[in-house]
């Protein structure tokens, strides 16, 4: 699996999150001793709080790279296009940094905060989110902002009122992210309290001043959980608020620590590894049972936890090309997205991928803006497969059972009280195959549940090139 490998960008790699926190903290350090914040008034609350924000479960998140989603390349680009995102079958915005880039040793990086309190300028202004806030909440979708945590710009103003916030050599320089080649961003230290009490302050802000509904936390296996727990019990200490919390990492510790989502890195190299590298589709099986060790299967207030799965976001497909390259034109990037989807966690879409999108979205994602609806066949496959997902909630909620083979992703769906069964069947090879049906499945009668129609199955099937099925 490629990951996206350059000072550019800072989302979760390969490096180890052991060696950065060893870098940043003692061994076995003494729990922090606590601090009580300064007694200020609660912030005025802008709007009114989102009732519609789904269950995890019900989640389906549509990733916004703000400077290339429209020729302007701001807020209000985003706005305009609601409509399209909620026809999609979308039901949570998630939006890339909003915040002011760093401008010293900068790269222009969505992912170096100058401003952890402000709004880039690129974008538009605070009024701007709110409206965009405003619009997919009468839409019925939720907004996500995505978070940097582990690092800021060199010109943050904590560099230059607060050097002790930030990992420091013996000379007492700033250090940048051990371990990386982050050279444009300092490293942040979470032993000190204030720092951390400062960063949970300015998350909580967005809450109240913006109305947001939850946030994407950047590279969140390199931040000690500890912080995760302190900064998760405070966000969900705003009653009024259902926030969704989305950790960028593998790391089940994070979920422990109160998260409702964790990133399917994993998965996606399986995929990466059936389609490219030809190994067997039952690949999946495995990384499935893998990626939800520690995810808990109990219902919570915000329902239950998820690992979100994707065929593109906006590091590999900078890095590893659009899923129309990847996986083997449009017919093999909908057959990958339709197992990602619907295995067991939260599809992601990147913007673009429902328009077939050819051309990669590279860093730092100014080149390239995005071509809407040129390819209405591909957008309808989304549609089709996201409205039966979101018709059935055995997608969401149902006990998978893997009938795969070496070139069949085959599984079925079921345990939800009055649904019915969904039988998901994905060719992952670009030739014809034929899947023998095993004898739970041999010789049943379905409904399509993308087109409509019966489909009487026999004891085997015949499966186009990247073809696939998807019946309940």
């Amino acid at each position: 699996m490629s990951f996206f490998n350059t000072a550019l960008k800072y989302s979760f790699t390969c490096l180890t999150a052991a060696s950065l926190l060893a870098s940043c903290k003692p061994d076995k350090p003494d729990a922090p001793a606590p601090i009580d914040p300064p007694v200020t008034e609660k912030p005025t609350q802008y709007g009114t709080p989102f009732a519609g924000v789904p269950s995890t479960h019900y989640a389906v998140i549509y990733q916004v790279n703000m400077r290339a989603f429209s020729q302007a390349g701001n807020f209000a680009g985003v706005t305009a296009r609601l409509d399209s995102i909620k026809a999609l079958g979308a039901n949570v915005v998630y939006l890339m940094p909003i915040h002011p880039v760093g401008q010293v040793r900068g790269v222009n990086s969505p992912y170096a905060v100058r401003d952890y309190t402000a709004v880039n300028s690129e974008f538009g202004t605070l009024d701007d989110l709110r409206s965009l806030v405003d619009a997919a909440h009468a839409r019925g979708l939720a907004v996500m902002l995505d978070w940097v945590a582990n690092h800021t710009s060199w010109d943050n103003a904590w560099v230059r009122e607060h050097p002790d916030w930030y990992l420091q050599n013996a000379a007492g320089t700033i250090l940048s992210p051990p371990n990386t080649n982050y050279t444009d961003v300092a490293q942040l230290n979470f032993n000190s309290q204030p720092m951390r009490l400062a960063m949970i302050s300015a998350m909580k802000s967005w809450v109240y001043s913006a109305n947001v509904d939850g946030f994407r936390c950047d590279y969140a296996d390199a931040v000690p959980v500890d912080f995760w727990k302190q900064a998760v019990d405070t966000l969900r200490n705003i009653k009024s608020h259902k926030l969704l919390l989305l950790s960028e990492g593998t790391e089940s510790r994070n979920l422990a620590a109160g998260f409702n989502m964790k990133f399917g890195f994993n998965f996606y190299g399986g995929l990466w590894d059936v389609y490219r590298r030809g190994q067997p589709a039952t690949t999946f099986d495995a990384l499935n049972a893998s990626e939800y060790v520690g995810v808990s299967d109990a219902f919570t207030p915000t329902g239950i936890q998820r690992v979100v799965r994707y065929t593109t976001n906006h590091d590999v497909n900078g890095s590893d090309g659009t899923p129309v390259a990847l996986f083997g034109g449009d017919a093999g990037a909908m057959s990958a997205f339709v197992i990602a989807s619907c295995y067991k966690g939260v599809p992601m879409i990147y913007n673009g991928q429902e328009s077939g999108m050819s051309t990669a979205i590279t860093f730092p994602f100014t080149s390239v803006n995005i071509t809407w609806d040129t390819r209405p066949d591909v957008t309808k496959a989304y549609k089709q497969l996201l409205r039966a997902r979101a018709k059935n909630s055995n997608f969401a909620l149902g006990n998978t059972t893997s009938y795969s083979t070496a070139d069949v992703c085959a599984f079925t769906k079921q345990g939800t009280p009055n649904e019915p069964t969904v039988l998901v069947m994905v060719n992952v090879r670009n030739k014809e195959v034929k899947y023998t049906l095993p004898p739970a499945l041999a010789n049943t009668t379905w409904t399509n549940a993308l087109q409509g129609g019966e489909v009487a199955l026999g004891t085997e099937v015949t499966l186009p090139a990247y073809g696939y099925m998807v019946l309940d």
